[in-house]
């Protein structure tokens, strides 16, 4: 990733003065403490105009609503401090002048205004955009006193230059003019006289390519050409925001599943080791029916007793509780034998559920891991109940879609996409793919009444076994069936199915 320099914030500046001197601020919203959104009015036009202040990422740009989506922009119901305070003086003022300060990544827009008694006054936001010194500062014009920072810098941070209400605001300590570690590259190849001319140029050529954008494409062969250098800006950065949080809900995400499968496995161990351990169901109902076929004997009251074992064609001797018959020492172990087996199907009960949970959890990580969009993060949330789904009516999952030789072919990349799948575009005589012991994608081929040959059958497999948590290397068993042999049982976790009279294929 690159950040905006000097030349770029003048690029962004001169070609979109005409909108902003004259446009008239309606709305100022603060996400985050590091970013701000200002809706712009002028001519019958509204932008939203973003400023970022993060020290990884810091730029500004008018937002489409498509780019506003993947930067995940969320409004906190009660605004931060600054925002009221820039709300106060500046809601409802019109923008008078937009300009950069010479060779610094500073733009400066100023207000007219009026204060409490109807008088005239002129304010700047001074948009800084210089890693982490990057600040939004709201000052007086006239006095250049200071109203309020986006965040204070005391003299414990600086020597040279303090900036919170109140105090004088002045511009950065000049130092030796230098290129940004973008433009030194971009500029290696040419003369100093070129490089001013590039300085100098008010016409722009903005283009990007890959983790890199220029105001001049022809100093990065291959880029691709943009409309204008705001979105460029928009785009590029937009990109990198949804790069960012995309991982940063992944990493939530998985600890949080994670988390959940480490006590269902655990459980699973406990459960198995208990049923290993105690599992005397077998034996109580033995020695119980073998008591019961020898009361004849009167042993009562004994401490043991030693008899043949018909099942098993041998002598045992049995444990006897000398204070009861032979017949209340047979009931006793009947009534172990229920409370074991009755024990032992609830255990039972609870391995499958744990099971069922453990299979759902691994697909949900599985379905983590493969979201590229944080719209399917979102999903995702809102199925493992972490927040409720602030859409008000439910869409219809957007499930991929592919084609070989004519038979389209679905492929869901989470457990609402492959629930719909099974639910709801699955018929009768549809084929089911999905790979053995593992995590993966519900893959689904429409017959639409054709019979698909041995071709399709080991493409879809191969679908089933690229769309899956398997490890490259290794050799993975892909089942396939009838979509009239899926089952969901009730109160399955989403996604989940059950099928019978599969084959298999080795990929």
């Amino acid at each position: 990733m690159i950040n905006i320099d000097f030349l770029t914030l003048k690029a962004f500046s001169a070609e979109n003065t005409d909108f902003i001197i004259g446009s008239r601020l309606q709305k100022i919203q603060q996400p985050t403490r590091r970013d701000f959104v200002l809706t712009l009015r002028n001519n019958g036009e509204t932008r939203r105009l973003y400023i970022n202040i993060n020290p990884q990422m810091y730029h500004i740009c008018f937002m489409s609503k498509e780019n506003e989506e993947k930067r995940n922009i969320i409004i906190p119901s009660k605004p931060p401090m600054f925002c009221m305070l820039l709300r106060k003086y500046l809601e409802g003022a019109k923008i008078s002048d937009a300009l950069t300060v010479n060779k610094e990544r500073i733009l400066e827009l100023h207000f007219e205004t009026y204060d409490e008694l109807s008088q005239k006054r002129f304010l700047c936001l001074c948009i800084e955009l210089m890693g982490k010194h990057s600040n939004v500062i709201l000052y007086d014009k006239n006095s250049s006193v200071i109203i309020g920072c986006a965040h204070n810098v005391g003299a414990e941070k600086s020597r040279y230059r303090e900036l919170q209400g109140g105090l004088t605001y002045i511009y950065p300590p000049e130092g030796n003019f230098s290129l940004s570690n973008e433009l030194k590259i971009q500029f290696k190849d040419l003369t100093h006289n070129q490089i001013n001319e590039y300085l100098s140029k008010t016409c722009y050529t903005p283009a990007i390519l890959n983790n890199r954008y220029t105001v001049f494409a022809e100093l990065i062969p291959n880029s691709v050409p943009q409309n204008s250098v705001n979105e460029m800006l928009d785009n590029y950065y937009s990109k990198v925001q949804e790069e960012i949080n995309i991982k940063t809900e992944k990493n939530k995400l998985n600890e949080f599943v994670n988390s959940k499968l480490r006590k269902t496995n655990n459980s699973i161990l406990k459960i198995s080791a208990l049923l290993k351990k105690r599992d005397n169901t077998d034996k109580y109902k033995l020695w119980a029916d073998i008591l019961t076929a020898n009361l004849y004997l009167k042993n009562d009251y004994k401490k043991s007793i030693e008899l043949f074992d018909y099942i098993n064609n041998t002598n045992i001797t049995i444990e006897l509780d000398e204070t009861k018959t032979l017949n209340e020492n047979a009931q006793r172990y009947y009534r172990l034998y229920n409370k074991s087996k009755t024990t032992k199907e609830k255990s039972l009960g609870m391995l499958s559920e744990l099971n069922i949970e453990r299979e759902y959890l691994e697909n949900v990580l599985y379905s983590i891991n493969c979201s590229e969009k944080l719209s399917e993060l979102d999903d995702i949330k809102t199925e493992l109940g972490i927040e409720e789904n602030k859409k008000k009516k439910e869409e219809k999952p957007v499930v991929e879609k592919i084609q070989i030789q004519g038979f389209d072919i679905y492929i869901g990349k989470n457990n609402k996409q492959n629930d719909y799948i099974v639910s709801k575009l699955a018929k009768d005589e549809d084929i089911w793919f999905h790979t053995r012991l593992c995590a993966g994608s519900h893959v689904l081929l429409k017959t639409n009444g054709i019979e698909p040959d041995e071709n399709i059958i080991f493409e879809c497999c191969k679908l089933a076994r690229k769309y899956s948590s398997a490890s490259q290397p290794s050799k993975v068993g892909v089942i396939y069936t009838r979509g009239k042999y899926l089952r969901k049982p009730p109160a399955a976790p989403l996604g989940y199915v059950t099928y019978k009279n599969e084959k298999e294929v080795l990929i």
